[in-house]
């Protein structure tokens, strides 16, 4: 079997998401967080979906435009049947940053694509789009996307249209339709939509449930050979693997088991976020070792710092001695009186800088935790955390071993070195329950 997809993600977290539905329908597929070589490709199955996560969320259109050709480049160097740029379920986006418009032009002119299916909706994760407009639940209930209460509010792209075509139209000047639910279930109006047009063009896809998501997944299985690229959420490999199992060429996705519990594992933590102070009170009732990091020693003397991380580490080590997880963390919460800390001593500083620093510093205290104590789990909480960890452990790449919620799997890491193999676990500040870091210490699994 030739390579299924092969996907760019918009940040880490959302490409992180695609390998996991494609892993846990029992389709392999790894995850590159740099663009891969050659080799590193080649240590994989030939038919594994390949993915790489980027930053492009974050990112100018001037960025897209002098990036995106050579990330599509080597994705499409995979032999994939489709090239996916996967973007969030909520559509975090904006002419000026994070433009899936212009991503979306970019990925139509290499590709060729006449029609650019745009599938956003994931009913799995309470994601809907019904004639043309987005939904998206929440723990009060669902909400179309320009009333959603966090959403509709985003400080960086907040939402106030929730018609997925005119919300893309002034990204770009690629014309925007929908294959609303009625055009859906007529094969004749659905496949015209998707090959009739003189010029190429986006098409946002309807999808409320599972039939829709097999729908949708035929036609754009179908179509792939002159539509070869494809926008959306991790709905986009929802639908494959719907149309995929609907015609009996993949079986039913098999009920992933837990990697088993560890009593020695190491998490730090450098989100500031209401969930994240969640978890970690959650952790320190139920044995973990919460470790402060004085996050403002970042901004002293390079001794200062290195004896302050010797600190924590010291703490760190006689936890695992005694049995508990340690958690090493920047910030309890919003309201730790570290981040005031941090704050006045940062004055005057670049705070992008700042909060590098403190990244660097977690994933330094991470590594020499695994070197130290040989441990073979860790987590990391908190998106520019994770990264951080990441370089620190060597790894390039990851694969999944166990489900916890989308986006936050327990992985396998793929390194140069010592920490190849060692599992682990990356998570976004706003991701997860409460029991998060315990779900971790006892190996993941579907619950």
């Amino acid at each position: 079997m030739t390579r299924l997809i092969a996907w760019l993600g918009d940040d880490f977290t959302g490409a992180a998401a695609v390998m996991e539905a494609l892993a846990f329908a029992g389709l392999p597929a790894v995850l590159f967080l740099d663009p891969p070589t050659p080799d590193q490709i080649a240590t994989f199955p030939a038919d594994a979906s390949i993915g790489i996560a980027s930053m492009a969320r974050t990112q100018s259109p001037d960025w897209m435009e002098a990036n995106l050709p050579d990330l599509f480049s080597v994705l499409r160097g995979t032999g994939a049947a489709l090239l996916h740029y996967k973007v969030c379920s909520t559509l975090d986006s904006a002419p000026h940053i994070g433009s899936i418009g212009r991503a979306m032009e970019i990925g139509a002119q290499m590709t060729g694509a006449q029609v650019v299916p745009i599938v956003v909706a994931a009913p799995q994760m309470r994601r809907y789009q019904a004639f043309g407009h987005l939904f998206a639940g929440a723990p009060q209930g669902v909400f179309r996307l320009d009333r959603h209460p966090v959403m509709a509010n985003h400080p960086v792209t907040p939402m106030a249209e929730s018609d997925v075509a005119a919300h893309l139209a002034r990204q770009t000047d690629m014309p925007v339709g929908c294959l609303d639910l009625e055009m859906l279930h007529d094969p004749v109006a659905a496949a015209r939509a998707f090959t009739d047009g003189p010029t190429a063009r986006g098409l946002t896809c309807d999808m409320m449930g599972p039939s829709d998501e097999a729908a949708v997944g035929t036609l754009i299985w179908t179509h792939r050979g002159e539509n070869p690229f494809v926008v959306g959420s991790q709905g986009v490999e929802y639908a494959l693997i719907a149309h995929l199992q609907a015609t009996g060429a993949l079986d039913p996705a098999p009920r992933v088991a837990s990697a088993g519990r560890v009593n020695r594992m190491a998490v730090v933590s450098g989100s500031v976020s209401g969930i994240t102070a969640d978890q970690i009170g959650w952790a320190a009732q139920h044995g973990f070792a919460t470790i402060p990091f004085a996050a403002e020693a970042v901004c002293s003397d390079p001794a200062t710092l290195a004896d302050t991380e010797a600190r924590c580490l010291a703490v760190a080590l006689a936890a695992l001695d005694r049995g508990q997880v340690p958690l090493i963390q920047s910030a309890a919460g919003p309201q730790d009186a570290g981040i005031a800390r941090l704050t006045q001593a940062a004055a005057g500083r670049d705070m992008t800088q700042v909060n590098d620093a403190i990244g660097k510093s977690l994933g330094r205290m991470l590594r020499a935790l695994v070197d130290r104590a040989r441990l073979t789990r860790v987590v990391a909480s908190g998106g520019d955390t994770s990264g951080h960890v990441t370089r620190a452990l060597d790894v390039f790449a990851l694969t999944a071993l166990a489900p916890t919620i989308p986006g936050a799997a327990l992985c396998k890491a793929h390194a140069m070195g010592a920490t190849h193999g060692l599992e682990v676990a990356l998570k976004g500040g706003q991701m997860g329950s409460a029991d998060y870091f315990g779900w971790i210490r006892d190996g993941g699994g579907a619950r």
